[in-house]
């Protein structure tokens, strides 16, 4: 099953030269809005949602969202009516406070990595930052488009773009793939941003908190 995508030529962001960590001045992001390898804010993997609704408090919502994704419900975690982020467990079961947070996600752009780089961030920017951007999308995992950079700060970080089944794809992709149901490429469309931030450990490798 093929995708076709407009023909326009990839954006001149796509070629944009890497800046070296010396060149890059990272901005103050405080550690209450900062996405690392570690967590999102407060919320730390391997640390129990319990934990984190005392470190939170009693005016800090969790909402339920049932389903969430595919697999997958989740826990919004909601402060002055905004979702802050979100924790992600299979679906079908019930989070309990003895739970261990496993995955977090964030589509809240107050929320940035230490080079400054959040939902809502252009592709092209934080390739400048990361290096060289390459897309993906796999119609065996729903179609769901992330991007990977050549100097990806962390392996437990996955940055999710659009989605091959609303048509929201931010890549330039071949009409048909030599690799199945996957799909890859180097260019992408002018003002792609990035939507959305994952953080996941392992069940067993997760960090004690």
């Amino acid at each position: 099953m093929g995708c076709s995508q407009a023909s326009a030529p990839p954006t001149a962001a796509n070629s944009l030269p890497v800046k070296t960590p010396a060149e890059v001045k990272s901005p103050v992001v405080s550690a209450n809005n900062l996405i690392s390898a570690q967590g999102i804010g407060r919320a730390k993997l391997g640390m129990t949602l319990g934990k984190l609704k005392k470190i939170l408090g009693a005016k800090t919502e969790f909402q339920v969202k049932s389903p969430f994704i595919v697999d997958f419900d989740a826990v919004a975690v909601v402060q002055n009516n905004q979702v802050q982020f979100y924790i992600l467990y299979p679906a079908g079961i019930k989070l309990a406070d003895t739970a261990i947070i496993e995955v977090l996600k964030t589509d809240n752009s107050r929320y940035q990595t230490a080079q400054g780089v959040g939902p809502g961030t252009l592709l092209k920017d934080a390739a400048a930052v990361y290096g060289e951007a390459t897309l993906s999308y796999n119609l065996d995992n729903e179609g769901r488009e992330y991007v990977n950079f050549a100097n990806q700060p962390a392996d437990r970080m996955a940055f999710r773009l659009g989605s091959y089944g609303d048509q929201s794809l931010a890549g330039i992709y071949p009409s048909q793939s030599t690799q199945g149901s996957l799909y890859e490429t180097n260019e992408y469309k002018e003002g792609a941003k990035i939507i959305a931030i994952e953080i996941n450990c392992f069940p067993g490798n997760c960090p004690q908190h």
